[in-house]
């Protein structure tokens, strides 16, 4: 869908505002976005479930749709939900920490998201929308973020692997605040990460259970753990 309309107007006004923006071309912070800005997000007022991933790549900039590629289809492996289930907005918010996509460097990846959207964006946005009853944080750009915001940044390790192994404290440290909420600090699905799942067998055999539990619960399937 082009738009996630929901009953909150000031929520609608802001998504048509991101969703115009124009910054990284008219204003950026060194070099300019090389395309036409394309802002791809995802959210509503009664999502329980934030997907807070990094940025869009060249199949998501086409599509306009969050992760409709071959990452969309591990990350929705991981957390055992189906396309349905994942692309109903009033159930699970999908906000990058770059809502475009931010062009590729000379050997062919991905760009690191642009700093101009988490800085024009990012905390209006988190402010409007209401509280999560659980988070993915992928990525490192989206794990130190959303780490700080909840006031959890002390959970953000000097790594990446470090974080993530240590998502049992990151979890419980989330469920112990005012706003009960299960964060999970999770690397991207990308298939260049085949190799770091093999290195970190933890990662399938611990987290994933305990996520697809969590998740399932979130949904009001049920499930244990």
């Amino acid at each position: 869908m082009a738009s996630n309309s929901t009953s909150d107007p000031a929520l609608d006004a802001l998504v048509a505002r991101i969703r115009a923006c124009r910054v990284c071309v008219e204003a950026p912070r060194g070099a300019p976005l090389p395309h036409e800005p394309r802002p791809v997000l995802w959210v509503s007022d009664t999502a329980a479930i934030l997907v807070a991933s990094q940025a869009p790549g060249t199949k998501v900039h086409a599509s306009g749709r969050p992760f409709t590629d071959a990452s969309g289809d591990r990350l929705r492996q991981w957390m055992g939900v189906s396309d349905d289930e994942f692309y109903d907005a009033s159930r699970i918010a999908i906000a990058p920490m770059g809502f475009c996509f931010p062009g590729q460097d000379a050997a062919g990846g991905d760009l690191p998201p642009r700093r101009e959207c988490a800085a024009t964006w990012h905390d209006t946005l988190f402010a409007t929308l209401p509280a999560f009853r659980l988070i993915l944080a992928v990525g490192r750009p989206a794990q130190a973020y959303h780490l700080a915001r909840l006031g959890l940044r002390a959970h953000l390790k000097a790594s990446l692997t470090q974080t993530v192994h240590h998502w049992r404290e990151v979890r419980a440290a989330g469920m112990a605040l005012a706003h009960p909420v299960a964060v999970y600090t999770l690397p991207h699905p990308s298939w260049r990460n085949t190799g770091w799942l093999k290195r970190n067998p933890f990662f399938e055999a611990d987290l994933l259970p305990q996520l697809q539990a969590d998740i399932a619960r979130a949904l009001g399937r049920g499930g244990g753990g």
